[in-house]
């Protein structure tokens, strides 16, 4: 487990870039490059790091700014170490937002319903 990584669930890019030590466009950019690399999207469509893609990204940069490798030579060194793991976007994150989604309507149709009941329903 990395020190420099807070102990939270998700990351903006602007956090992880400040983690990282890179610029937000060099994230973008080794996220079309490294294709273990795929942040989950918010509903808003904001990258959200989890910490074993920053922990993937801190390996990248280690590989390309201080071992000298090539964005190819990292990708096939990356594939050497763990060639079985494929990192994806976080399903739970998805099944919670539709969760929050459903939650949401369920409320708006209460309070449409307490507005119908003339306020005599509490939430």
């Amino acid at each position: 487990m990395d020190a420099r990584i807070p102990d939270k669930l998700y990351f903006k890019i602007g956090e992880v870039a400040e983690i990282v030590g890179v610029k937000p466009h060099v994230l973008r950019y080794w996220e079309s490059e490294f294709s273990r690399f795929r942040p989950a999207k918010s509903t808003k469509n904001q990258r959200l790091y989890r910490r074993q893609d920053i922990e993937l990204v801190l390996k990248v940069k280690d590989l390309l700014y201080n071992q000298g490798f090539t964005i190819a030579g990292a990708k096939k060194k990356l594939r050497e170490e763990s060639p079985a793991i494929a990192v994806e976007p976080s399903q739970s994150y998805c099944e919670n937002e539709r969760k929050k989604t459903l939650l949401k309507e369920i409320r708006n149709d209460l309070l449409k319903l307490r507005t119908a009941l003339g306020g005599r329903l509490f939430l």
